[in-house]
């Protein structure tokens, strides 16, 4: 991952296996729903004052790795700030697991998109993971719905193909120029003047839980847990590893929120979201049988953004 830790990686001294730090991370991020269900602000006053915080958070972590700013940063940055903002809102909308489920589509949009963009040959199994994974979005839709959770799942997909698409600028023959720690420092200020109509309006009457959890979503949700990412790539942690272990975030997600505020996700978006996990995880493990690292999958880890 381009994004080191120097300052805090020392050869020299014993560390904690590398995806301990991936589980921890994903464990941080796995909290995000609950969070954002507990906040009785809306999606734009939540996200203005946790972007800032992120903002600087990241800031202080990863200063070392420098502050640039170019045209591909800045793509990079616009698209993190998108899935960042579609992924809060369609939390407020729909349930936590149809949020972060659907989100989770994104490596499904890859197999896609890759061949248009890289003219890349899309395989046999390919079609298989991407028609499995269709399959469990649909079961999305199923059953007795609201207007808000159509509304919220289809801001859940548009945050997941944002999440696609900031992907394959990584990929992207221009890549070497994209400071990943910047885009999201820059994204998060993008976010936050975006949302300062709404945030600086509420702000003074702020409640002290609704402060707290807005405090824990940017220094701990995103900001401690991109961190924790970050040091287990520079120690070496395997993409597909990291890919793997990185679905503890969708599992654990809807879990939380049932835990402490109740509310349950639909039989048919659980059988969904297990599809889902199971095919991508399945191809992952089959491009490493096959010795050959999945750039679709595998390498998606190490190009994820904090979110």
């Amino acid at each position: 991952m381009s994004t080191h830790l120097p300052s805090i990686e020392n050869d020299e001294e014993p560390s904690a296996h590398p995806l301990l730090f991936v589980i921890a991370a994903a464990v941080l991020w796995s909290t995000g729903g609950l969070f954002i269900k507990w906040t009785s602000i809306s999606g734009l006053e939540l996200s203005f004052g946790r972007s800032l915080l992120a903002a600087v958070t990241v800031a202080i972590f990863t200063r070392h790795e420098g502050f640039r700013l170019n045209k591909v940063t800045a793509l990079a940055a616009v698209l993190y700030a998108a899935l960042l903002l579609l992924f809060v809102l369609a939390t407020k909308e729909t349930t936590a697991a149809n949020a972060i489920f659907l989100q989770y589509t994104a490596p499904v949009y890859l197999l896609i998109l890759e061949p248009l963009f890289y003219k890349e040959k899309f395989r046999r199994r390919d079609l298989i993971t991407v028609t499995a994974c269709v399959i469990g979005m649909s079961l999305f839709f199923v059953g007795k719905l609201r207007p808000q959770d159509v509304t919220g799942n289809l801001l859940a997909l548009a945050s997941g193909l944002c999440f696609a698409c900031y992907f394959l600028l990584l990929r992207h023959k221009t890549a070497r120029d994209v400071n990943r720690a910047s885009s999201v420092i820059y994204g998060n200020l993008l976010l936050v003047l975006v949302a300062a109509p709404a945030g600086l309006k509420v702000l003074p009457h702020l409640s002290l839980h609704d402060a707290l959890s807005v405090a824990y979503l940017g220094v701990v949700q995103i900001g401690v847990a991109y961190t924790l990412f970050t040091v287990a790539m520079a120690r070496g942690a395997r993409s597909l590893d990291a890919g793997i272990v990185g679905y503890v975030e969708p599992v654990l997600n809807p879990v939380w929120v049932f835990l402490v505020i109740g509310e349950r996700p639909s039989q048919w978006a659980l059988i969904g979201g297990g599809i889902i996990v199971l095919a991508v995880v399945c191809h992952m493990l089959m491009e490493a049988k096959r010795g050959r690292p999945s750039a679709d999958f595998a390498d998606y880890a190490d190009g994820k953004p904090a979110k």
